[in-house]
């Protein structure tokens, strides 16, 4: 053990240490280095970067806890003895970001409100494209390694294309959930919107109402002579209130045919 870590260049290794390193994929005239950087849903979102030196008919886990390398019992299944449960692993987890998405989806299209929308659909578009992000870059580097290894006799190719698949799966998976966040966020703003133009469109019907009412106050309030309905008969109130009503009636009929007009249209 002593002997291989003097060969291993000291950027490997350098590399090997760094637990947010991503995947990587590294051919050396003496050995194979391969990082895995994968996904993890617990409690909350995060990564994991495992290290695998391959060298001969060894392979080697880099246990970054005691800064040590851990001899595999097989030579290539030992790397996938570690991936293949993580994967699976995510693949199950990821199915909980479907669910929320789809109970969402369906509150919307049952016009139900949504407490803290905004909130979560950030949360939602932040993990799933992180989780998307992380899983391209991993797949990309194994098919990597499968492909420099396929001449090789004693590589598994079935194994390692077992958990390639199960990646560009979670990928899929994770693209279409974006495409309807996207979605789902465009019905949500629509649905806003409209909400919003109709409380615009009553305001400016209330508006246009007491506008001329407010108009003939306006006009009575001023504190100048000679202003009709003034003199010391008793009718000058009934006169004003009997005007102020006549310009409601008149005003609310001239909105009613203007919004007939414009449901035509």
């Amino acid at each position: 053990m002593e002997h291989f870590e003097q060969f291993l260049d000291s950027l490997h290794l350098e590399d090997l240490h760094n637990a947010a390193h991503p995947s990587i994929f590294d051919v050396n005239e003496e050995y194979d280095m391969l990082i895995v950087r994968l996904p993890v849903i617990g409690e909350k979102l995060e990564a994991q970067s495992f290290g695998f030196v391959i060298e001969g008919q060894n392979s080697f886990l880099f246990n970054r806890d005691n800064k040590k390398f851990e001899l595999l019992e097989d030579h290539f299944i030992g790397p996938y003895k570690i991936i293949d449960p993580m994967i699976d692993s995510l693949l199950k987890s990821f199915e909980k970001y479907r669910s929320m998405i789809v109970d969402m989806e369906e509150l919307l299209y049952e016009n139900k409100n949504i407490e803290n929308f905004m909130a979560d659909w950030i949360v939602l578009k932040r993990d799933i494209l992180f989780i998307q992000r992380i899983l391209t870059r991993t797949s990309e580097m194994l098919l990597v390694m499968v492909n420099h290894y396929r001449e090789n006799t004693d590589f598994p190719m079935n194994h390692y294309i077992d958990i390639h698949e199960h990646m560009e799966r979670i990928i899929n998976s994770a693209t279409h959930q974006l495409s309807k966040l996207d979605y789902l966020y465009n019905f949500y703003s629509a649905r806003s919107n409209d909400k919003m133009n109709k409380m615009i469109y009553i305001l400016t019907i209330i508006s246009a109402v007491f506008l001329p009412l407010n108009l003939l106050v306006g006009f009575f309030g001023m504190n100048t002579s000679g202003l009709p309905f003034t003199s010391p008969e008793q009718t000058g109130t009934i006169k004003v209130v009997s005007l102020m009503f006549s310009l409601t009636i008149l005003t609310f009929i001239a909105v009613l045919i203007w919004h007939k007009r414009s449901q035509r249209e």
